[in-house]
């Protein structure tokens, strides 16, 4: 509703300036769909314009078939201008406007019928130029563009019949000039009639159902003869002479007959709005279906998700479209998530400290001990860090760290940097246990300045410490 139309009819038409036919023909059926099913502002927009498709010498010469194309996007464009020029004269589209007793052309008086006749009369002859046969008709462009203009004749001849019903319902009140003007209209409805039985087989050879094509049944002839003398006589003309009973008897005959016509071109209309009804609402099932899936694939793979940070874009994403409860059961789940990805993410941290502190024990590896410390830890086990055990492994760190036990002596131990890297619990270096439940830890010995540095920037910069849990959860 909110749409611009200007700028849509004038995108529309832009493209109808395109030296292919594909594109020319799309925007032509486009135009004419929106026509028919879009907000009448549209319509309107077209009516106001003072030129609308210039296309009467259009021509395609990019390849064979567009010279057959171009024929029928010619004779297509004529019919859509036809229509846009009936809405600017009348302000009524004939295809949408109330019919029946009470309708717009039983009810119109003589003087603005005898004007209207001739514009649906124009619009009925661009419809009927399209002129395709069942041959060409397999094309599936031209074949869209047919359907929409069979919906169009129901509709518009409905009307045309409605006004011809009135015109001879008045004509024998009428004064000569418009008896004269009348009589013609009435001759050419016949002829147009005939066109449209045609129209109509060929429209039932190309698929539509026998069942969708309305009945068309002339007049009795003798209604044209009482028409025709009827005017000779007020033009003083020496004519048979007909009874008021008998000319009032091919009235009323004539009357029926094409109220017949009307009624059976008034079903086929409901019929074609009743299946439109029932497409649109098998769109919105399907629609509301695929929605309904949609939401289910999302409830199931959040279900299975390991990021919060993906958990909740999703969650932003379908929380307005699931119902309460599934909003519960997803907020659950975000929250069980969530302190998994917590205690993942501290023992990923309590890791990283581990792989810090083998650096640390492969930098600190001290020079050969005296011979009796070592006889003293020979029967030691290793210190070597487990990696699978959180609790071991911090144990064998302080062990290796020199918390507890009897302090060395700082002329007993030369600090050097080791040639080669060695993992922790070397052959030059044993852990030592504690005796007791209480120890007082001794002073560190005094670290180098590139240890010093390291422990500062695993423990106490938290920006790198960040950075490397980052990095190791991308690998």
């Amino acid at each position: 509703m909110n749409v611009n139309i200007p700028q849509l009819a004038d995108t529309l038409f832009e493209r109808t300036a395109n030296s292919s036919w594909v594109v020319v023909f799309k925007a032509l059926i486009t135009t004419h769909h929106l026509m028919m099913y879009g907000n009448e502002r549209f319509i309107q927009y077209l009516a106001s314009r003072n030129t609308l498709f210039n296309l009467n010498n259009y021509l395609d010469k990019s390849a064979m078939q567009g010279y057959d194309m171009s024929t029928f996007i010619r004779r297509y464009s004529r019919y859509l201008n036809e229509k846009a020029l009936s809405y600017r004269l009348v302000a009524v589209d004939f295809t949408k406007m109330k019919r029946g007793i009470d309708g717009v052309m039983r009810t119109m008086n003589a003087e603005k019928l005898l004007k209207t006749l001739p514009i649906i009369q124009n619009q009925h002859d661009a419809l009927l130029d399209f002129d395709a046969n069942p041959n060409e008709l397999t094309n599936g462009v031209i074949n869209a563009a047919f359907m929409l203009l069979f919906k169009d004749s129901i509709r518009l001849f409905a009307a045309y019949n409605e006004g011809i019903i009135n015109l001879l319902e008045k004509y024998f009140d009428m004064k000569k000039n418009q008896c004269k003007e009348g009589l013609d209209m009435y001759k050419k409805f016949l002829s147009r009639m005939t066109k449209l039985s045609e129209f109509l087989k060929v429209a039932e050879q190309v698929g539509i159902d026998h069942g969708d094509i309305p009945d068309l049944t002339q007049a009795p002839s003798s209604l044209l003869e009482a028409l025709e003398q009827h005017l000779a006589s007020l033009e003083g003309k020496k004519t048979k002479e007909v009874s008021a009973a008998s000319r009032a008897s091919a009235l009323s005959c004539a009357v029926s007959t094409l109220a017949n016509t009307g009624m059976s071109l008034s079903r086929m209309d409901e019929k074609e709005k009743q299946q439109a009804l029932e497409e649109e609402q098998a769109r919105l099932q399907a629609l509301k279906e695929q929605r309904l899936r949609e939401i289910s694939v999302v409830s199931n793979s959040t279900s299975t998700s390991a990021s919060p940070s993906t958990l909740s874009g999703k969650s932003v994403n379908t929380t307005a479209a699931v119902d309460l409860f599934a909003s519960l059961c997803f907020l659950k789940q975000l929250t069980t998530d969530y302190f998994k990805f917590c205690v993942t993410f501290v023992k990923n941290w309590f890791s990283v400290l581990l792989l810090a502190f083998k650096y640390l024990d492969d930098v600190l590896q001290p020079t050969v001990p005296p011979p009796s410390q070592r006889a003293t830890s020979a029967n030691q086990p290793s210190g070597k860090i487990l990696a699978n055990d959180l609790d071991s492994s911090l144990a064998n760190l302080v062990g290796n760290l020199g918390f507890g036990g009897t302090p060395s002596k700082k002329s007993d131990m030369q600090w050097t940097q080791p040639a080669e890297k060695k993992l922790t619990g070397g052959t030059n270096w044993q852990a030592k246990t504690s005796t007791s439940t209480t120890w007082n830890p001794n002073p560190l010995p005094t670290l180098p300045h590139m240890v010093t540095s390291v422990l500062l920037e695993l423990l106490v910069v938290p920006g790198n410490v960040s950075a490397l849990c980052e990095s190791i959860g991308k690998e």
